[in-house]
């Protein structure tokens, strides 16, 4: 099988000759970003511009034999076998990163014996062609880690707000973490399975002797903030950034989402805030002066809703800056309870009821007791 499936094997041309799909991007004339458009978020990073905790992150979560090993782990394949046998079914995969790089570029899917095989051969072949750098730096442009990021460049920045360069020891680990399953593991979506994988990366970076026992503690102790705004940008100017994408889209409708291009605008960051912050403003002083006028929306709760039937209630309502979506879980003239994005429940009372004081009282219409509200 191997002699006849080898000599058939794909070109990794493809490999020496990387270009991945870079969106759209639109700038201040002062360098700040104001707009994304296309269907990958990515931002490649050069291997050197990669900080070793994250690589060592990386190779914790996904092979730590990756220098060792010539694109398949037999010690790896060995440790699975055993591992899942002991658990009486499949718990464990043996991939290699180069093995991952050889599905994700040429193979489906599938989960066949065939497949197996000719993931095993590509990935000799890729390690016959290319560096071991090569590989890796391939793998962290191109793997998916959720909310439309590919590549780690992109997720540090989508998931934390900051170059890859400046994540933190908890921050890399988490995002390390993700590839395995970036949907059960996603810290926007399931807040919860992330934290655990988060710190099942940090224990395998410990047991290495990436990290030492004080570090590892400081790394679990850390809490984490995470962006759960994708389109969030350095400056609110979304109408201007559409107007440039209308305009470029004109121009290279074939180009105009994958290659790249960067568009600086006349607009200056300082004013673009001084805009939006009178704007914003004036909109919060006249919803002020109006009063409450009921919740957003309303949301069917069962009486003993799970913490994931609470997420999936809020996922159609975002945050605006300081004001937070929350479902409202008890509401009555002393205090409202509400569940926020998380897991966080909180209480409102005194003063913080005062605006929302008329849709409390008892002969209001029953506009608060199991909505949306912000």
């Amino acid at each position: 099988m191997v002699l006849l499936a080898y000599p058939n094997l794909p070109s990794i041309e493809v490999l020496n000759q990387y270009q991945p799909k870079i969106p759209l991007r639109v700038y201040t004339s002062d360098g700040a970003l104001i707009g994304e458009f296309g269907e990958e978020r990515r931002a490649v990073a050069r291997i050197d511009e990669v900080p070793d905790v994250m690589t060592q992150a990386i190779l914790a979560a996904e092979d730590e034999r990756f220098y060792q090993h010539q694109g398949v782990d037999y010690v790896g394949v060995m440790r699975a076998a055993y591992s899942n046998l002991i658990a009486g079914g499949k718990q464990q995969g043996a991939s290699t990163i180069t093995m991952q790089v050889a599905r994700n570029f040429f193979l489906s899917s599938e989960k066949t014996i065939t497949r197996k095989l000719y993931e095993a051969l590509l990935a000799y072949k890729i390690e016959a062609g290319l560096s071991k750098n090569q590989i890796l730096e391939i793998y962290i442009n191109q793997i998916y880690l959720g909310q439309r990021a590919y590549g780690f460049a992109a997720a540090a920045q989508i998931y934390f707000g900051r170059a890859l360069q400046d994540v933190s020891l908890a921050e890399a680990a988490m995002l390390a973490g993700l590839p395995k399953a970036p949907s059960s593991f996603n810290p926007v979506v399931n807040p919860r399975r992330a934290k655990q994988r988060q710190l099942y990366v940090l224990r395998r970076m410990r047991e290495l002797g990436y990290i030492t026992a004080e570090q590892l503690a400081e790394a679990q102790k850390q809490p984490l903030v995470v962006r759960r705004d994708i389109d969030h940008f350095a400056v609110r100017g979304e109408y201007v950034a559409e107007m440039v994408r209308q305009v470029l889209y004109e121009r290279y409708p074939d180009e105009v989402y994958t290659s790249g291009l960067r568009v600086y605008t006349t607009i200056r960051k300082r004013d673009q805030e001084a805009a939006y912050r009178s704007l914003r403003e004036g909109v919060m002083d006249y919803e002020r002066r109006h009063g409450y006028r009921g919740p957003e929306a309303f949301v069917e709760i069962a009486p003993n809703a799970s913490e994931d039937m609470l997420e999936d209630g809020l996922a159609e309502f975002g945050n605006s800056d300081g004001i937070l979506a929350a479902l409202v879980l008890d509401a009555d003239t002393r205090a409202v309870r509400a569940y926020l994005r998380g897991g966080e429940t909180i209480e409102v009372k005194g003063d913080g009821l005062r605006f929302a004081a008329s849709a409390l009282a008892a002969n209001a219409p029953p506009s608060v007791s199991s909505g949306a509200a912000r």
